[in-house]
C-alpha cells in the first residue's frame, strides 16, 4: 500500500455468486487508516460474506477488492500476517486448554507478549487451565479475542465479536476497541450490537441484501437524518401536527416529544418557545433509528 493511500480497506461494486444466488450485488466499502469502521447489516445481508472475500477465504465474483492496497485472493498468506480477525462463533480444539490456543495463535505471529496476555486474561476474567470443550459460548469468545488482542497487527477484523459475553465483558472489548484505535490501529468492526458500534465507530457502512446502502462519517450520516425534541411547557401546546417535518408527534398535557427534521428544526424550536419553555432536550437521531429507516420495511409501507 502506497504511503500515500490511507485506505487500508478498498471495496468497489463487490459480487459473490454461489450458483444462482448473488450474495453481494455491488457492495461498496471503505476503510481507511486508523479508524474504527462499524459495518452494519441483518443476517443475510452480506456482512460475513464480504468479510471471508477480504480474508481470502472466498474469490469474488466481480468488482475490485483491495486489503493494503493488495489482492486478498491471491496475496492471503501475506496480507494474513499484517491482521487479526476474531470471528463470532468460535470453534476451538477441545483438548487444549484456552492458554495454549492462545499462546498457538501468539505464536504463529512470532512470539507473545506475556505482560499483555496477562492483562488481558485479567481484564476478561479467563481462566487459561481449563480445556476448550468445558468453556461456554461466551469463553470462547474471550479467547479468540484475547488471542486477537495480544497481537500487534495493522488491522482488526472483527466480526460480532462480544457474541455471548456479558454486559461487564463488553465495556473491557470497547476498552481494548479505543486503545488500538489511540494506537493507530485500524478495526472493522461488525456487529448487531447498535450501541456498540455507536460508541466506537468512526464511520459507518450499512448493506442490505448484498449493496451498501449508507456510508459514511458517522456524526454526517446523523446530519441527514432528524432531531429527537423533547420539551415540557408553560401550557397545553397545538398546532405541531401542522409544522412542516414534524414526525412521531406525541403531547401528553403540557409535555411534548417529536421528530423533526434537520431542516426545519428552527421553526420547530420557535413555535415551542411561543408556548414557553420549562425543559428543553434536543438530540441527533441514533445510529439504531438510522438502521431501522433501511430496514424496517413494515413502517416504511405504513
Amino acid at each position: 500500500m502506497s504511503n500515500r493511500d490511507s485506505n487500508v480497506i478498498k471495496v468497489k461494486r463487490l459480487e459473490k455468486k454461489f450458483g444462482a444466488v448473488k450474495a453481494l450485488d455491488g457492495l461498496d466499502l471503505t476503510v481507511t487508516k486508523g479508524e474504527v469502521h462499524g459495518f452494519l447489516g441483518p443476517n443475510g445481508s452480506g456482512k460475513s460474506t464480504t468479510i471471508r472475500v477480504l480474508l481470502g477465504e472466498l474469490r469474488k465474483s466481480g468488482g475490485d477488492v483491495k486489503l493494503f492496497g493488495e489482492d486478498p485472493w491471491s496475496r492471503a498468506v501475506k496480507l494474513h500476517e499484517r491482521l487479526s480477525y476474531v470471528p463470532g462463533d468460535v470453534g476451538l480444539w477441545p483438548n487444549l486448554t484456552g492458554g495454549e490456543v492462545i499462546d498457538l495463535f501468539c505464536s504463529l505471529r512470532g512470539g507473545i507478549d506475556k505482560k499483555r496476555r496477562k492483562q488481558l486474561l485479567d481484564d476478561f476474567q479467563l481462566d487459561p487451565r481449563k480445556k476448550c470443550r468445558t468453556y461456554s459460548k461466551g469463553n470462547r469468545q474471550k479467547v479468540a479475542l484475547i488471542a486477537a488482542l495480544t497481537s500487534n497487527a495493522e488491522l482488526y477484523i472483527l466480526d460480532e465479536p462480544t457474541s455471548g459475553l456479558d454486559p461487564l465483558m463488553e465495556s473491557v472489548f470497547q476498552r481494548y476497541v479505543k486503545e488500538l484505535k489511540h494506537g493507530g490501529k485500524t478495526v472493522l468492526l461488525s456487529s448487531h450490537i447498535l450501541a456498540e458500534v455507536e460508541a466506537l465507530a468512526d464511520s459507518v457502512t450499512i448493506i442490505r441484501d448484498g449493496k451498501t446502502v449508507e456510508q459514511g462519517v458517522l456524526d454526517d450520516m446523523r446530519h441527514l437524518g432528524q432531531q429527537t425534541v423533547k420539551a415540557k411547557l408553560h401550557k397545553k401546546p397545538a398546532g405541531f401536527d401542522k409544522l412542516e417535518g414534524v414526525h412521531d408527534l406525541v403531547v401528553n398535557g403540557n409535555t411534548v416529544h417529536f421528530a423533526v427534521d434537520n431542516e426545519h428544526l428552527d421553526t420547530a424550536v420557535k413555535h415551542l418557545s411561543s408556548y414557553g419553555l420549562d425543559r428543553l432536550t434536543c438530540e441527533p437521531q441514533s445510529l439504531e433509528n438510522l438502521f431501522i429507516k433501511h430496514y424496517d420495511t413494515d413502517n416504511k409501507e405504513a
